[in-house]
């Protein structure tokens, strides 16, 4: 152990992670930490007072990008939150997921929310029930006004896509209205948006929905995408871009070529007040429809595209994925790159900070995995 530690004597980040990850999981973390606590490596999990009563205001933070739920501190942290929940149960994990995260943006707000149905294949190649169905009613508890679930699938029907999956009889019960992006052939529908240094030859056909809702949340799913490297939040936001209009076949040009460079500049035409992101299951090839699936075990909360794209990608590439998404720096995938490059979201992991629940070991453990992912270079 002591070749793991620095010649100055002081314990590093990268040095903790080594070590942490020497503990060969959950099991074996717990007098992992206490061991470090007693040795000063760590803060201890709580300040030591005069009753047998813990100190309330005592939370560990486990590494420089990793802190448990958040306490009242003297200088805020301008790191940007991602809430990460271990968990196979979706509905517990959702409603954890955004406890911790403590916000709440849609109170007495219009909501324009979407979700992904790109086609017809079960979760995670679409939203599952579970996850729209807690989500919503979260949304509803939280105080929206209003709320208007929007979709347009790839290259299947986007009516007959929500219809297979029951979407519709969903909505329906949930109050929630749905607009088939698709039926919305007049222009008047949709903004012609063209971001800076924009590699759209004239722009792209954005839905005002989007546009002119008081608040965007949407939801995605955990995996990669064989022509885009990786469909994360990021490229979620393709489904409020129409297909066709004005006779051109937007989709086509898309897929011409930069395909990860325009996704980022989608996503300069709105800004989302709520992304949850659904890996309980994930695929780690293929992706969109289709691919080897394994549990991904995990519920993301934030609002940074680019900081829950990162994440998104280290947790791919610890449950083993391959192609595009699994090689270089996470910072260096196109779509994460190119929205760094028009101020989307953080430009760095270090700016990222994971939010887990400071009573709940499994969650510690698996984030310190991810932060090691999202460290590497």
């Amino acid at each position: 152990m002591k070749k793991q530690l620095s010649t100055t004597g002081k314990f590093s980040r990268r040095d903790f992670l080594r070590l942490l990850l020497a503990a060969s999981g959950a099991t074996a973390l717990t007098p992992f930490l206490n061991a470090c606590q007693a040795l000063g490596l760590i803060p201890p999990t709580q300040t030591p007072t005069s009753s047998a009563t813990p100190s309330a205001s005592s939370t560990p933070t486990l590494s420089p990008s990793l802190t448990s739920s958040p306490t009242p501190t003297a200088t805020p942290d301008p790191r940007t939150p991602v809430v990460l929940v271990k968990t196979r149960d979706r509905v517990a994990g959702i409603r954890k997921a955004l406890d911790l995260w403590g916000q709440n943006p849609v109170e007495g707000k219009t909501v324009a929310l979407k979700a992904n149905f790109n086609s017809a294949n079960l979760s995670p190649a679409s939203t599952h029930p579970d996850t729209l169905r807690t989500l919503v009613q979260e949304l509803w508890g939280m105080g929206a006004r209003s709320l208007t679930l929007a979709e347009r699938s790839g290259s299947a029907d986007t009516r007959s896509v929500l219809t297979e999956l029951g979407i519709f009889d969903l909505a329906g019960e949930l109050g929630v209205d749905t607009v088939v992006l698709n039926d919305l052939t007049d222009q008047s529908n949709w903004d012609m948006f063209q971001p800076p240094g924009s590699h759209w030859q004239n722009g792209f056909p954005f839905s005002k929905i989007f546009r002119e809702a008081e608040a965007v949340i949407q939801t995605c799913c955990l995996k990669p995408h064989r022509w885009g490297g990786i469909t994360l939040s990021l490229k979620n936001s393709v489904g409020m871009v129409a297909r066709y209009m004005n006779g051109l076949d937007y989709m086509n040009e898309m897929h011409a070529s930069n395909i990860g460079t325009k996704v980022a500049e989608i996503n300069s035409a709105y800004t989302p007040s709520l992304i949850l992101l659904d890996g309980v299951e994930a695929f780690i090839t293929g992706g969109p429809d289709q691919g080897q699936k394994v549990w991904g075990d995990v519920i993301l909360v934030g609002a940074d595209r680019v900081a829950m794209d990162a994440v998104g990608v280290a947790l791919l590439r610890h449950l083993g994925c391959t192609g595009p998404a699994s090689r270089g720096p996470i910072f260096q995938q196109e779509q994460i790159a190119r929205a760094v490059e028009l101020g989307l979201g953080v430009d760095g992991p270090e700016k990222i900070r994971l939010l887990v629940d400071d009573e709940d070991i499994e969650s510690q453990a698996y984030a310190m995995l991810v932060q090691n992912q999202l460290l590497r270079e």
